[in-house]
């Protein structure tokens, strides 16, 4: 799920900032801090949009199929139109 959302930040334009935490170093406690932090017991992916907590993929997709994910990036400055 994380492709599929990556690639549709990309396809509406946005240049999104990407964790992959198993990649990082301390990927570890950057989990634990997000699960703490958006009270989930996963973390793949959790979308910020604006420095706000979005959702998961599952919520990505609802708000890309109700046409209101291109806003959030709009009132985000992450992508212009």
């Amino acid at each position: 799920m994380c492709h599929s959302i990556k690639q549709l930040f990309y396809e509406l334009g946005a240049s999104p900032a990407i964790h992959e935490l198993d990649r990082e170093a301390h990927g570890r406690e950057l989990e634990w801090a997000l699960r703490s932090l958006i009270g989930c017991p996963t973390v793949v992916p959790a979308v910020f949009i604006g420095g706000r907590y979005v959702g998961s993929a599952k919520e990505i997709l609802s708000l890309h199929l109700d046409g209101s994910l291109k806003q959030l990036l709009i009132d985000a400055n992450a992508i212009w139109f």
